[in-house]
């Protein structure tokens, strides 16, 4: 009877030991405002390449590092926050023309599928912009993970891209001089979310 219990006690001290890390998977982060933007790239009537950025993204991502694929990233773009270095353009860029932000303030992102292929990623989601959601797969590496020497955090960092057809989402000005394939780059630092902050 005592070998039956504590073989039993024993059983249950490992369970508890292989369980923990399981309900410990995945971790809760926000995106840092400081340390997150989005580049985007349209070749203008084949004599260059210009580029602008959105400067204010936020969101959270549920990052799973032993079992990348079942980690989640929710983004919100605030579209006003585009910036060319030329302010005419940037106006230009609000309007009805493009983004038209009085009525479209925000773009967001949400993931719903992760393929881990070697050291990167696939991260399938839907994209909403200019009132239209399509699907847009991002091509994400993972930098790093590790506690940041400012903040002394846990923080991860990520790089992406993709290429989206502005004319799926309905923003067809000056087409096709001005291309209608838009490269985005996107560079990504995430703070782990302490436990008071959930």
């Amino acid at each position: 009877m005592k070998h039956t219990v504590l073989k039993i006690l024993t059983i249950s001290v490992f369970s508890l030991a292989y369980a923990s890390p399981v309900f410990a998977a995945v971790e809760n982060y926000t995106l840092d405002p400081s340390h997150t933007n989005i580049v985007w790239f349209a070749n203008h009537f084949g004599f260059s390449n210009p580029s602008g950025k959105f400067a204010t993204v936020e969101g959270k991502l549920a990052l799973d590092e032993a079992k990348p694929a079942n980690s989640k990233v929710n983004v919100t773009v605030s579209l006003a926050s585009v910036l060319t270095g030329v302010p005419k353009l940037d106006d230009h860029l609000r309007s009805d023309a493009f983004f038209d932000v009085a009525k479209f303030p925000t773009a967001t992102f949400a993931s719903d599928k992760v393929d881990v292929v070697g050291k990167t990623a696939k991260v399938h989601g839907n994209l909403t912009l200019h009132g239209v959601t399509k699907p847009v797969t991002l091509d994400v590496a993972l930098n790093k993970i590790g506690d940041s020497p400012i903040t002394k955090k846990k923080t991860a960092g990520f790089s992406a891209t993709t290429v989206i057809k502005r004319s799926d989402f309905g923003i067809n000005y000056a087409l096709p001089g001005v291309a209608d394939d838009v490269k985005l780059t996107i560079e990504s630092e995430a703070t782990l979310v302490s436990p008071d902050q959930k």
